[in-house]
């Protein structure tokens, strides 16, 4: 099954008569894209599990939420739908726009990575034809693409990261009334981060962090869940991988030394991990930013 399959939103447009699909791809790092042509319809989302970003590329000057009539969409306009949000939306005449789709747990990378901030205790607002030109022109450079070329479809990856980094930056919120339960405490996620991201390059068991934290492994495992959002191993890769990104954009070490200089046991295995999640080989990468 895609992952796309998997999308709420994506299956309620999907569904539709009078929606058109033109263009969508898995991104990797849990985040995908599609670029929709809609007309003359009424769609509604239902707490979806994933969140979106939305941009309107053409048309929509006469679509609007149903609890919202008097404001009405444009090209350029923005929204973002979190996840477990509710919509119903009517869309009068021609609509185009793109959405980026985004994972819990990337969500979740994000807010401890960009914000050293437990993913629990935020959320992304929900906001409706925002103004964000910045934001604006990141989707049309994203439609640009060909998501199935390799070299470009790393760039569209990048492009997409981006546009999750700003939401975080922009459109984040605390939730109120929330008490916490279980998970670890702020300063041994500190520490954690701080370990893992010094010995990147180093072999890392569960125990060793466990250890750290006086937990044991299988405590440890699921208060670290609990606290970012995504296991371990999740992290850790994801970590990895974010350290070999920027290894092969700012330096000029050989592929295999940037391998085992973000903790990948071999060539091979960085490499095959690396397309899984990204899309293209770490040499496609390299050449794409360069």
């Amino acid at each position: 099954m895609s992952a796309l399959d998997t999308l709420q939103v994506f299956q309620a447009l999907n569904s539709s008569p009078n929606s058109r699909l033109e263009h969508s791809a898995e991104l990797g790092d849990g985040m995908a894209a599609a670029l929709w042509s809609n007309h003359h319809d009424a769609r509604e989302y239902q707490a979806p599990t994933h969140h979106t970003l939305s941009c309107y590329i053409a048309g929509g000057t006469e679509t609007f939420r149903r609890s919202n009539p008097g404001s009405k969409g444009a090209p350029g306009k923005l929204c973002v739908l979190p996840a477990g949000h509710q919509s119903e939306w009517v869309i009068n005449g021609e609509i185009r726009l793109a959405h980026v789709y985004v994972s819990a747990e990337q969500f979740a990378l994000g807010c401890i990575t960009l914000l050293d901030r437990e993913p629990r205790t935020l959320q992304l607002r929900e906001s409706t034809f925002l103004d964000d030109p910045e934001q604006t022109r990141r989707f049309h450079q994203l439609i640009r693409m060909n998501w199935n070329e390799p070299g470009e479809r790393l760039l569209t990856s990048s492009l997409a990261s981006a546009l999750l980094d700003h939401a975080l930056l922009s459109q984040i919120g605390r939730r109120e009334g929330l008490q916490l339960k279980g998970g670890l405490a702020a300063h041994q996620r500190r520490q954690l981060v701080e370990t893992i991201e010094h010995h990147l390059g180093e072999p890392l068991s569960i125990g060793q962090l466990a250890a750290q934290c006086a937990l044991s492994p299988y405590h440890f495992a699921r208060m670290f869940r609990e606290s970012f959002g995504v296991p371990p191993h999740q992290y850790l890769l994801a970590r990895r991988l974010a350290r070999a990104r920027d290894l092969l954009r700012n330096s000029s070490l050989a592929l295999g030394d940037v391998a085992l200089a973000c903790g990948f046991a071999s060539a091979s295995h960085f490499a095959n991990r690396f397309k899984q999640h990204l899309g293209g080989t770490p040499g496609e990468y390299r050449t794409a930013f360069r």
